[in-house]
């Protein structure tokens, strides 16, 4: 979406916003580099928003709550899982109070009714259930590859023929929601990313309740041995944000949660808008 806007095939943004956990893989901010570079050619600052490292609030006693949705054993032996709070925390918080900062109003101050920013997120025809309303007054969520038609197998094509072939998937890299496809990818492809989110694994078992990254079937074990257990495929894992359709399933049926690339970086047109009280974009 970006390359789009660079190319005035979509209309041009004032600047794209990346939400960093801290915790990406080594891949993505690689590839974020190359668009900050590419985008200034074309005078679209990339900038980075964050509200902290994931990994390091999971791991902090005076943190207010673990907000990742780790796997949990209860006090009566049962198995559950954790809150998911993680995208709000450190994906759509950071980038709100971006927003605001943008449009000169940062909290507390009050955004006045009629001003505020045309957020495009890219999110492709395969996902279009995911295309919602902001929520809020000053942000109006508008979806350009939806528009376009375009579905992730178009994105990746569009990428391939402008240099930037198929993009890591944007995820952390101790997401819960990673299936075995997903951990042995980590495993085989970026050590450094692996030996952390094992590190990880260990830590969180300190808790109370205990936690732990992953769950197989009925065990209760440190991360590596039902991942390196696991067998391999025999055609290779795709690796873009865009993964074929027998990739998504993991082996113990469960269709993993999606993040996407182009749902992450979002790029943002500031338009100052007057508008009557009933045409103002998103919830009251």
């Amino acid at each position: 979406m970006l390359l789009l806007a660079c190319h005035g095939e979509i209309p041009k943004f004032d600047v794209a916003l990346f939400a960093d956990t801290g915790r990406e893989p080594a891949a993505v901010y690689k590839n974020v580099d190359r668009l900050r570079s590419y985008a200034e050619k074309f005078d679209i600052p990339v900038r980075t928003v964050s509200a902290g490292n994931i990994r390091d609030d999971s791991l902090d006693p005076a943190h207010r709550f673990v907000s990742m949705p780790l796997h949990v054993r209860n006090p009566d032996g049962t198995k559950g899982m954790a809150r998911r709070q993680c995208t709000n925390e450190y994906k759509i918080s950071p980038l709100k109070k971006a927003a605001r900062e943008l449009l000169g109003y940062p909290h507390p101050r009050r955004v006045p009714r009629g001003t505020y920013i045309e957020q495009a997120i890219g999110i492709s025809t395969d996902e279009f259930t995911r295309a919602k309303d902001s929520g809020v007054r000053y942000l109006c969520n508008v979806f350009p590859l939806i528009n376009l038609g375009w579905d992730r197998a178009r994105c990746v094509d569009c990428l391939t023929e402008q240099g930037f072939g198929a993009p890591v998937k944007f995820a952390c890299v101790g997401c819960p929601f990673h299936g075995n496809a997903g951990w042995r990818w980590i495993r085989d492809h970026d050590p450094d990313a692996w030996s952390n989110a094992v590190e990880f694994d260990k830590a969180i078992r300190n808790g109370y309740p205990p936690r732990q990254l992953t769950r197989t079937g009925t065990s209760w074990t440190l991360l590596p041995p039902p991942v390196l257990q696991a067998p391999m495929r025999s055609r290779p894992r795709c690796t873009s944000n865009v993964e074929a359709a027998a990739d998504r399933h993991d082996q113990s049926g469960r269709r993993p949660r999606s993040r996407r690339m182009l749902a992450v970086v979002v790029s943002v047109r500031i338009r100052y808008y007057r508008r009557a009280r009933h045409d103002s974009p998103g919830r009251a």
